[in-house]
């Protein structure tokens, strides 16, 4: 066992070497990452720029819509643990390249939906293909970046979502606006096979642009090698002995099933938000769904995206973390809110107000989230904590837009009010519980959050 000086003792961020190899590291890996997660929740969230025109084209039922845009989560859940001890088992470098690919087929195939089972399938296969991206790259980014700089790396990954809808919005409401005016297919054909097809493209680019681990990156002289390899391998250490050991025990960590429920929570307002948010705004703006649509729908994943980054930067110490995390949680729950009132009032520039401050707090609370298990899951015990973590959480995806539908059918309100009220409420929780961790045992992990640390470029 090491002794506490040991534990401690981990490079300074300042030693040049170390330095050097963090910033290269972020340079190199971090682009094709962030295309990895654009195109995948691109691919996960396009639904919803497609529901009118299935339902109209192939009449698939609202039930079946809330079903299939839930029952992805299912399949993701199913897979994702064993996903993700693959990845380990396999490497990063091939087994993303794998999930994307696969995937990509998976997403392109919804061109050719006629009728509620087909859509269904391809849903819940969607889940079960693409289920170990995310987790995969937290678990990779983790043996890559110290802790100091994590939650920053965190947050530039997640720069993929609002990136995703901003571009993506546009992007697939112009190419149902496209495929419309050929002739021979239906717009949301060719919105799912080309976006299907781009994630294609990027698993086959991702096998010639990342690398497993320091010690094989090509792209490090061999000090920054040794530094950094020397930083990830004393914090290792301390998670060893902080954390719990094996895969059994990881799963039976109280502590990974306290950020289990948070991020549950989490999810039911991101994507009770996401699935909904097009046909949110076209009734908001009176507009049918499409480039006008599509371009107001950009909008708060463009604010969101400065908010992630900068927010993320901030996020450095243990206590702005738990507090910045509070904060946000509770700030996605209050614009959720009020973005339901706004649109039961017809007020469309308060809709849109508070529908982009929400969606800047719920991009920007995920990588302090993450920061947590992160901190004491290491090897083996990441690989199923880190799964079951985000598989379980990402449950809330399946439960939000049947919970938001069955709630607006009880209260039959047109503005559907109510269902967006129960988004809300859940990230009250999220809030509550993240305030409460002031009261979890000092790990010494968290003893590398001492030094403060100045921002990574």
């Amino acid at each position: 066992m090491s002794t506490s000086a040991e534990r401690t003792a981990a490079p300074s961020l300042q030693d040049g070497a170390l330095k050097s190899a963090i910033s290269k590291a972020a340079r190199h890996l971090m682009p094709m990452l962030v295309i990895l997660y654009f195109v995948a929740f691109l691919d996960r969230t396009n639904v919803g720029f497609a529901e009118a025109a299935l339902r109209v084209d192939r009449g698939v039922s609202d039930g079946a819509f809330a079903l299939g845009a839930g029952i992805f989560f299912i399949g993701y859940a199913l897979f994702e643990v064993p996903s993700n001890l693959l990845l380990k088992r396999f490497g990063a470098r091939f087994w993303l390249a794998r999930i994307a690919i696969t995937w990509g087929i998976v997403a392109a195939a919804f061109s050719f939906t006629t009728n509620d089972t087909m859509f269904t399938t391809l849903r819940f296969l969607l889940g079960v293909t693409e289920a170990g991206l995310f987790p995969g790259v937290i678990m990779y980014l983790a043996e890559w970046f110290p802790n100091k700089v994590r939650v920053q790396m965190f947050a530039i990954f997640y720069l993929a979502q609002p990136f995703s809808q901003m571009i993506g919005a546009p992007l697939s409401g112009g190419l149902i606006s496209i495929g419309d005016s050929l002739g021979f297919a239906r717009g949301w054909q060719v919105m799912f096979f080309v976006e299907g097809l781009l994630a294609v493209v990027a698993g086959i680019a991702s096998l010639f642009l990342l690398t497993n681990s320091p010690a094989k990156a090509k792209f490090l002289n061999d000090e920054e090698k040794a530094a950094l390899s020397g930083a990830m391998a004393v914090e290792d250490r301390v998670r060893t002995e902080d954390g719990p050991n094996g895969i059994w025990r990881a799963m039976a960590n109280w502590k990974v099933w306290y950020f289990t429920v948070i991020y549950f929570a989490l999810q039911i307002a991101v994507y009770g938000t996401t699935f909904y948010l097009p046909q949110q705004v076209a009734g908001l703006i009176g507009k049918k769904v499409g480039w006008e649509v599509g371009l107001v729908s950009a909008i708060p994943w463009f604010v969101g995206l400065f908010a992630c980054y900068f927010l993320g930067k901030a996020a450095h110490t243990i206590v702005r973390r738990r507090n910045w995390g509070a904060l946000l949680y509770i700030g996605t729950g209050v614009f959720i809110l009020a973005s339901g009132w706004a649109g039961a009032n017809n007020q469309p520039l308060l809709g849109i107000l508070f529908i982009t401050l929400a969606v800047s707090s719920f991009l920007t609370v995920g990588p302090i989230t993450w920061a947590y298990p992160t901190s004491f899951l290491t090897g083996a015990a990441a690989a199923a904590g880190i799964g079951l973590i985000n598989s379980l959480g990402n449950l809330g995806g399946f439960v939000a837009p049947l919970m938001r539908t069955s709630i607006n059918d009880a209260f039959k309100t047109s503005s559907g009010v109510w269902g967006v009220v129960s988004l809300g409420i859940f990230a009250f929780v999220a809030a509550l519980m993240m305030y409460l961790t002031k009261y979890f045992r000092a790990a010494k992990s968290d003893e590398f959050l001492d030094e403060p640390v100045a921002p990574q470029h």
